[in-house]
C-alpha cells in the first residue's frame, strides 16, 4: 500500500463518526468531493478525492477508452487545451460511421466549432502566435517545459500590451530566446532567427524590452551551458565534454571569460578538449556548430593557451 493510500485509509477510519452529533451515518458525495453526516447535515470533508478503481490498460486505445480525465491544461494552446473538438474521424461515440446524408451537417458544426474558439481578436492573435511559436520551437528542437515558458512569457506581453506596433513574429522570437534563456537550455539569436523572417537585431530589441517591463531576471548565460549541446553535434565522447568542462572552470578562476561571448569561449574550450583527447575537429567544425567565425575561436585558443597550463600539442 502506498503512503497515499495509507494516509486516505487513515483519514476514513478518523471520520466514521460525525464530530457534530456522533453518528456513523457517513455519506461520501463523490460529485462534489464532500463528506456529509446524513444525521445532522453538516460537512465534515470539502475536498474528498475519489481515488477510483485502478484499471489497467494494454494499449493508447484502451487507455484513452478508461480515461477519467481529458488531457492536461497547456499554455501552448490559445484556449489552454480545455476547449472540445469535433473529430475528422466521421464516425459517431459508438464507433460506428456516420451516414453520408448527416456528414454535410457534421462538416458545418465542425467549421463553426473552430470558428467560435477564436471568436475575437485577441483570441486570434493568441491563436496565431502560439501556431508560430510551436513551429519555431520544433525546428529547434526544444523541449516541453521551455515551450510552456515562451507562451507564458508571451501571454504576459500580451497583457502588457506590448504587442502593439511590433510584430508577432518578432515577440515570440522574444519570448522563445527569454524562455531558453530562463530554463538554461540556451540557443543562440542565430538559430532563432535561422527559423524566422525577424532579423537578428531586432529579436535582440525585442528580448530587451520584454526581459526589462516583465522583470524576468535573467542571469547572463555561461559557456558552461553550450557544452553539451555542441559536444553532441560535434559526437565527441563523454571525456571530451569533462575535459571542455574543466577548461572553462579553470578560465573562470583566472577570470578569462569576462566580457567574452560565451558561444565564442565554448567553442575554444571544446576545440582544445578535442585535441588533448584524440579527437580532434577542425576549427570550421567547430565554427558551424556553435555560429561563430573561426577567428574567434583562434582568438580564444590562444587566449586559453598562453595563460593556463593545459600542455597542447598540436
Amino acid at each position: 500500500m502506498t503512503e497515499a493510500e495509507e494516509k486516505k485509509e487513515r483519514k476514513t477510519e478518523e471520520i466514521v463518526k460525525c464530530p457534530e452529533c456522533g453518528s456513523t451515518q457517513i455519506v461520501r458525495d463523490y460529485e462534489r468531493g464532500e463528506l456529509i453526516c446524513n444525521n445532522c447535515g453538516i460537512v465534515i470533508d470539502d475536498n474528498f478525492i475519489d481515488q477510483g478503481p485502478e484499471w489497467r490498460a494494454f494499449d493508447s486505445e484502451q487507455n484513452d477508452a478508461r480515461s477519467r480525465a481529458g488531457s492536461p491544461m497547456t499554455f501552448t494552446i490559445h484556449d489552454k487545451g480545455l476547449s472540445t473538438d469535433i473529430s475528422w474521424k466521421n464516425k459517431d461515440s459508438y464507433g460506428k460511421s456516420i451516414p453520408t446524408r448527416n456528414r454535410a451537417q457534421l462538416y458545418r458544426l465542425r467549421k463553426w466549432q473552430k470558428r467560435i474558439k477564436v471568436s475575437n481578436a485577441a483570441e486570434r492573435n493568441l491563436s496565431q502566435a502560439l501556431q508560430e511559436l510551436e513551429r519555431m520551437a520544433s525546428n529547434l528542437s526544444i523541449p516541453n517545459d521551455v515551450r510552456e515558458t515562451a507562451a507564458v512569457i508571451y501571454r504576459k506581453a500580451v497583457k502588457q500590451n506590448m504587442i502593439r506596433g511590433r510584430s508577432i513574429e518578432g515577440v515570440v522570437a522574444g519570448s522563445i530566446y527569454a524562455a531558453c534563456r530562463l530554463t538554461n537550455v540556451p540557443r543562440t539569436l542565430d538559430e532563432i532567427g535561422s527559423v524566422t523572417r525577424v532579423k537578428k537585431k531586432e529579436i535582440g530589441r525585442t528580448y530587451r524590452i520584454m526581459s526589462r517591463y516583465l522583470k524576468l531576471n535573467i542571469l547572463p548565460s555561461k559557456p558552461d551551458d553550450y557544452v553539451n549541446r555542441f559536444c553532441s553535434r560535434l559526437k565527441l565522447s563523454q571525456e571530451a565534454r569533462k575535459k571542455a568542462l574543466d577548461i572553462l572552470k579553470m578560465a573562470r578562476d583566472n577570470d578569462l571569460t569576462s566580457g567574452k561571448g560565451p558561444t565564442g569561449v565554448a567553442a575554444a574550450a571544446i576545440y582544445i578538449a578535442s585535441l588533448l583527447t584524440g579527437e580532434r575537429r577542425t576549427q570550421r567544425a567547430v565554427s558551424e556548430v556553435a555560429g561563430v567565425t573561426e577567428v574567434t575561436i583562434r582568438n580564444r585558443y590562444k587566449e586559453l593557451t598562453e595563460k593556463l597550463p593545459l600542455g597542447i600539442q598540436e
